[in-house]
């Protein structure tokens, strides 16, 4: 999978990699002619006590060893914009194929476990590449043009490299395939732990509440010590790397130059040429030694690989047609819901079953049931959140399925269960449906919802700073912001997930008048707990086990719904349910 990856996404850079390749070529062929000539001083300058041949030598080496320099930095700035560049496609890729994720998919991967393959496994890769156009280019063509130069001064120890290059791949090999599950099970250690940091985080509020800050820190402790284990585990095996190739290095060179010290006293071998052939074995070895540096990357970037190509391969689970269809205009906020049926893959009831409705524009259909009763699931089938796994959802009077997902999503205004805010401005978070909205717009939108009053009390008004998450604003206020971005869109479906449970009912009352005329010409669906949210809606769906119980108006509910009648006697006094 890692080299799929590589080779779809290093496709664009093939021209700096034919760059990289030929400076790299140029920058070794370099490196290795500089041995040479040095023995060529030794043997025939210094010897013979001929100056001249040293100075001019000694230019040319100089002048070969700028052009090696030049070389090898133009290779490196290219490697590093190679990597860079596939660092951020890379990204880029896994953004988009996530923002395609239907809630399953997301539900499937985890939000901690998008974010490690987004970041640090990207990264992981992404240096992989780099250590490649730098490393992994040059060290076979110093491995191979070096033995080359070596038998060149000399065959008499061509066995000592024929012994020893294989002896190092051999326990660099060893080493690597140990390295392999312990990086697997280290990426995976480092989900767990960005899941439990997450949670924590974001719900450090209960567990203060709770008292739980002990319970949370030995369940963190026990994250952080599993995956330091497997860090350790994976370390001693890298820890054996360096101190293995040091000792074949050692070894080798020991073994050169004893040998190499007999020659040259018989006189089959002269000083130079022993010279040029230790510092080619070093090149030799050095190049083993870097290669192995890049395999020490190798596993984890592996299982980086995977785990990033995981994703790219996932498909969601709501597919865009193939020949999609624009809603009809005469239809504009038709809803219709037919013998809809929702199942998650192996449960053994569905969460929807058979479930009918019918909205137009100016209708307001309200939806009312106990806890996990299926009415978020609901809510979450018309904007392709979930595709129905039998029936048929209807906007404008074609099938869901069938419409260009963006034009969908342009004719609804989504308020969900959990307001969620972008970190910005009030401003800027109106805005997010609408780009080109006017202040007046806004204002309009927050006078409706009911937030005007905090947002002028606010010393920058529409500019006021927001957190991630809006978590500087109230569980109310942070509502009626979200219904303002609703509103600011002036949408043709209203979808309205729970959005007024953390209001108090005078403010839920005066929201739902201002809501009135500005929504005559568009169909709103509201989720709801509280019946007095709901109680003046034209039609009321009752849902119990994902099947509807009761269908009617308030009114006509409390006389023949028994199901609706428990949930008003366990909100509402006699007198306000009459």
């Amino acid at each position: 999978m890692l080299l799929r990856l590589l080779r779809s996404h290093l496709r664009p850079y093939r021209a700096w990699l034919g760059i990289i390749v030929v400076l790299q070529f140029v920058s070794v062929l370099a490196m290795l002619y500089l041995p040479s000539l040095n023995a060529d001083i030794i043997d025939n300058g210094v010897i013979r006590g001929d100056t001249g041949y040293i100075v001019r030598t000694g230019a040319l080496m100089l002048s070969v060893s700028l052009a090696q320099i030049v070389c090898s930095v133009g290779a490196v700035w290219f490697g590093a914009r190679t990597a860079m560049g596939f660092g951020r496609d890379v990204r880029g890729a896994i953004f988009h194929r996530v923002g395609t994720f239907s809630q399953r998919e997301l539900q499937d991967f985890g939000a901690p476990s998008l974010i490690t393959r987004s970041t640090n496994d990207v990264q992981q890769v992404q240096m992989l590449v780099l250590m490649a156009c730098t490393i992994a280019v040059s060290s076979p063509i110093m491995m191979v043009g070096g033995v080359i130069m070596a038998l060149r001064e000399d065959r008499g120890l061509g066995w000592i490299l024929a012994v020893v290059v294989p002896a190092l791949f051999l326990s660099v090999g060893l080493v690597v395939s140990r390295m392999v599950p312990s990086f697997r099970k280290m990426q995976a250690r480092i989900d767990e732990v960005n899941r439990v940091l997450r949670e924590q985080i974001t719900g450090i509020r209960v567990v203060r509440a709770f008292v739980r800050e002990p319970h949370e820190t030995e369940r963190f402790a026990t994250a952080n010590g599993d995956l330091t284990q497997v860090a350790i585990r994976a370390g001693r095996w890298m820890a054996t790397m360096f101190p293995l190739v040091m000792l074949v290095v050692n070894v080798s060179s020991v073994a050169v130059i004893w040998f190499g010290g007999h020659r040259v006293d018989t006189g089959q071998m002269q000083v130079g040429a022993l010279t040029a052939f230790l510092s080619y074995l070093m090149q030799i070895l050095m190049s083993v030694m870097m290669a192995t540096f890049m395999l020490m990357m190798v596993p984890r970037s592996s299982v980086c690989g995977d785990r990033i190509v995981e994703v790219l391969d996932t498909e969601t689970s709501v597919v865009p047609s193939a020949e999609p269809v624009a809603p009809d205009p005469d239809r504009r906020g038709w809803l219709d819901l037919d013998d809809v049926v929702f199942s998650y893959p192996g449960a053994e009831a569905p969460v929807l079953d058979h479930v009918r409705l019918r909205a137009r524009p100016g209708q307001t259909v309200a939806v009312i049931g106990s806890t996990g009763a299926g009415k978020s699931t609901l809510v979450n089938l018309v904007p392709r959140l979930f595709d129905a796994t039998g029936g048929t959802v209807s906007v404008g009077g074609v099938d869901v399925r069938h419409l260009e997902p963006d034009l969908l999503w342009a004719q609804i205004g989504l308020v969900p269960q959990k307001a969620w805010l972008f970190s910005g401005t009030v401003a800027s978070n109106l805005r997010h449906g609408k780009p080109d909205a006017t202040d007046d717009e806004l204002w309009a939108a927050l006078e409706i919802a009911q937030a005007r009053d905090f947002v002028e009390a606010m010393p920058d008004g529409l500019d006021a700073a927001v957190s991630q998450g809006g978590t500087n604003f109230s569980g109310g206020q942070r509502q009626r912001l979200a219904i303002a971005r609703a509103l600011v869109r002036r949408p043709a479906i209203y979808l309205f997930d729970d959005s007024f449970s953390a209001l108090d009912l005078a403010t839920d009352a005066r929201l739902r008048a201002a809501l009135g005329p500005v929504t005559t010409d568009a169909t709103v669906l509201i989720v709801a707990q509280r019946v007095s949210t709901i109680i003046d809606a034209d039609l009321i769906l009752v849902l119990e086990d994902g099947r509807v119980v009761g269908r009617g108006t308030h009114e006509q509910l409390l006389e023949d719904c028994e199901t609706y009648q428990e949930i008003v006697d366990s909100q509402l006094t006699s007198e306000d349910a009459a």
